[in-house]
């Protein structure tokens, strides 16, 4: 077993060099082309009309609160027992936009009042590389009014990948194992590599540990640069990540996504992060993976063209909707689903109707 306290004090790029070719990736993708691979339209669009398959279930509130947040949790929580962690990411020092710890703290106390928040230390040099830094930010951040369990602080071990073709197996941190069920409570918004940051790449990259599996999802195998790797190779390897979570936990795993502050920046560049431009809109939840965040992305799309401009061309420069088609390719949930309002008795509405009357975005 690797121990964290030998990977660290390797450099990050001869890591990614070295661990790029670990025995999590399948030998026949080493010499793989770093381009996207064609007919997988990991760039485009596709209507809610022209998909097929079965509908789960999304719920929506508009209501952009911890009330919000609690009754979103609180009808997908059916599968939730045991020990939880709550999948979170907490952010880099000051970070603007992440979702404000207090509306998380009502919800713990609440719903989960023995949870523990879950991460993991980061794979670029930051507020949180290393196990420290990591405790520092999150007392600067507010995540002190519970326990936070940083997975990868002692150790890491692999769970196995299903049906993938870059892994047969993924590195996490070794504490992952120590929960019986996990919520995946994430800030969906912008990602400079990503296109978008969902549910999907909160567990992906969130649980991979900061030292080998981030290092195997980021950097193509005989590469030592981790900004070198083609879109669509990125999300496949980010979502073979997620799905070797999702397997471990399912049926005990659910997901919130909260609609908020959605610069074209992931929370990770924390002050730096892009100027939020895109408004509001609200919270959604599921137990399906991809029905939450394809409808987050359907709601992104369903915005008039001033409001949605830079979110979208953030997420089709980046390829990032290949992270959609990819999950169902895995078979990890369906792409069309019942959107819930919760603020109106229940009823099922489009995408377009949950964004009318949106007011621009305002700084809180």
């Amino acid at each position: 077993m690797r121990t964290f306290t030998f990977i660290k004090s390797v450099g990050v790029l001869a890591l990614g060099c070295l661990l790029a070719t670990g025995c999590g990736q399948k030998q026949s993708k080493q010499t793989a082309a770093a381009e996207p691979v064609p007919g997988k339209d990991g760039n485009k669009y596709v209507p809610y009309e022209k998909r097929t398959g079965e509908e789960s279930v999304v719920y929506f509130t508009r209501k952009l609160s911890a009330e919000g947040l609690i009754e979103a949790y609180e009808r997908v929580n059916a599968g939730i027992e045991g020990k939880v962690g709550v999948k979170l990411h907490t952010g880099e020092q000051n970070g603007p936009n992440i979702i404000p710890s207090a509306w998380v703290k009502k919800l713990l106390q609440k719903d989960l009042p023995d949870a523990k928040i879950v991460e993991t230390n980061t794979y670029y040099v930051g507020d949180r590389y290393t196990t420290e830094q990591h405790r520092k930010t999150l007392e600067v951040n507010g995540w002190t009014f519970c326990p936070v369990d940083i997975m990868d602080e002692e150790d890491t071990l692999t769970l196995p990948v299903h049906g993938g073709k870059w892994f047969d197996k993924m590195s996490v941190g070794s504490h992952l194992t120590r929960y019986n069920s996990l919520v995946v409570l994430t800030h969906f918004k912008g990602h400079s590599q990503g296109g978008f940051g969902g549910s999907n790449k909160n567990i992906g990259i969130g649980c991979a540990d900061g030292r080998i599996g981030k290092a195997w999802i980021h950097t193509t195998p005989n590469q030592d640069n981790q900004w070198d790797i083609s879109k669509e190779e990125f999300m496949e390897r980010m979502t073979e990540s997620t799905k070797a979570v999702v397997d471990y936990f399912a049926p005990h795993i659910t997901y919130v996504n909260v609609m908020r502050n959605m610069s074209v920046s992931c929370d990770c560049e924390g002050v730096n992060a892009a100027p939020v431009v895109t408004p509001n809109v609200g919270i959604l939840s599921s137990t399906d993976i991809l029905a939450l965040d394809q409808a987050c992305v359907d709601l992104v799309y369903a915005m008039t063209e001033a409001e949605h401009h830079d979110l979208v061309e953030r997420i089709e420069t980046r390829h990032g909707l290949r992270q959609l088609s990819y999950m169902k390719e895995l078979g990890m949930g369906n792409d069309r689903y019942k959107l819930v309002d919760l603020d109106n008795g229940g009823k099922v509405i489009t995408a377009a109707e949950a964004v009318k009357g949106l007011k621009p975005f305002v700084q809180e």
